[in-house]
């Protein structure tokens, strides 16, 4: 393929995880605001809604990964997927009934479950497996700026013209995501690398191996659990930082928490950025460590202090764990898949894991604010991280076959 046209898939992938970025994390928090401020919805039905969609995301994960492995058409599941997602943001300020918003958000978030895989796939079709690493860490840089920039301009819209006005640039970019991947190549895609198969290997043109040789990759397993762990640690932190702020500051909360979302989302950019030039020459291992241990050390800090600008100052770690973690996930999975032929559907196992440590997490915190306060919640936070931690020393290996890397050749599977 010549250069020009390696380029411009380049170019539109930027584009693609850019535009992206605020499209797979759903409306969240801006769907919130604007139920309570406008329809004046109570706290428990927003919070059903969001749990509905939350579940609908978590049940459609590994499906979603499976559809991904098998089928050559990833473009259009996309742009099929964005176009669901556009329509979920624009019914929203014409429907009121609970049912109605219910069935939007679920919509959206199984439409949005496909994203992750989809966007790993193409990436690890198009560049081969030697060149994966670099190009999730691009990745990773264009998502965490997009997620900055879709923050200011939501700030600013929903102030100029209120909490729709989300809806509408939520839209917006959904649209140019789908741009952006038209413009991308079909023949670039070599689908057969996009699922992990070993190209010059033997598993080359066999059928996927069963989701059972999932079950007995150890290693898999094991950074299943850690994933699951993590965001059960992590999930949690910046509500309760919000909460917080809220009790020391009422009026200059929300600005805080939005300065806190923002920072960190421009400190994860440098550092997928770092990771995906360096995973390749430290390893997966050392950088992963990196980025678990400031979660339980993020945990322990928040203690020592209420001023908010401490507060606000601990949560820019959050932008490094996150940044290595998120860098690192699929690269992690390409390693303890290849030759299996199941590199999306295990993407989408574990995306389900630490889903579901994410949703136990805020439930999980609120308890032990209630019963011992926001120190203790942090501490048992910390702690939990703390044993991902562990785990990951003692149990994970490194990943990376640097002989296999060095001469283009995919990573050996990791099957006990």
């Amino acid at each position: 393929m010549n250069a020009p046209t390696d380029r411009r898939n380049s170019l539109s992938l930027d584009g693609l995880n850019f535009f992206l970025a605020d499209v797979r994390d759903g409306l969240g928090p801006y769907l919130a605001i604007y139920l309570l401020a406008v329809h004046h919805w109570d706290p428990a039905s927003i919070g059903l809604v969001m749990t509905l969609a939350g579940i609908a995301a978590l049940l459609t994960q590994t499906p979603a990964g499976a559809l991904i492995d098998r089928t050559r058409r990833k473009r259009g599941v996309i742009i099929v997927a964005a176009l669901m997602v556009t329509v979920s943001c624009l019914l929203l300020p014409f429907i009121t009934s609970f049912t109605l918003v219910a069935m939007t958000q679920a919509l959206s978030a199984v439409a949005a479950s496909v994203f992750a895989p989809a966007i790993s796939a193409i990436s690890l079709g198009i560049t081969g497996p030697r060149a994966f690493t670099r190009r999730t860490g691009r990745n990773e840089t264009f998502n965490h700026a997009g997620n900055a920039v879709a923050a200011l301009l939501a700030g600013g819209f929903a102030y100029l013209f209120g909490p729709v006005a989300v809806f509408y640039l939520m839209a917006v970019m959904a649209l140019a995501s789908v741009i952006a991947i038209s413009f991308i190549s079909p023949q670039a895609i070599d689908h057969d690398v996009a699922r992990g198969f070993d190209p010059q290997g033997p598993a080359h043109g066999e059928q996927p191996s069963g989701l059972n040789a999932l079950l007995h990759n150890r290693p898999l397993l094991v950074f299943g659990i850690c994933c699951g762990l993590f965001h059960l640690a992590n999930a949690a932190m910046l509500p309760l930082v919000s909460q917080k702020l809220s009790l020391v500051n009422l009026q200059m909360a929300t600005p805080l928490t939005s300065a806190c979302i923002v920072a960190a989302q421009l400190v994860m950019v440098p550092v997928a950025l770092l990771v995906g030039w360096k995973a390749d020459v430290w390893g997966r291992k050392p950088l992963l460590l990196a980025g678990f241990l400031i979660l339980p050390l993020r945990g322990v800090l928040y203690t020592l202090s209420d001023d908010p600008y401490w507060l606000v100052a601990v949560q820019l770690l959050d932008g490094v764990g996150a940044g290595i973690f998120g860098a690192l996930f699929p690269v992690v999975i390409k390693d303890l898949t290849q030759g299996t032929g199941r590199f999306n559907v295990s993407l989408g196992a574990l995306s389900t894991v630490f889903g579901l440590g994410a949703a136990l997490s805020n439930g999980l915190a609120g308890l032990v604010v209630q019963q011992a306060g926001y120190s203790a919640a942090f501490l048992t936070l910390a702690a939990i991280a703390g044993a991902a931690l562990v785990l990951l020393v003692v149990a994970m290996p490194e990943t990376l076959n640097r002989g296999s890397t060095m001469a283009d050749q995919p990573v050996a599977t990791a099957l006990t």
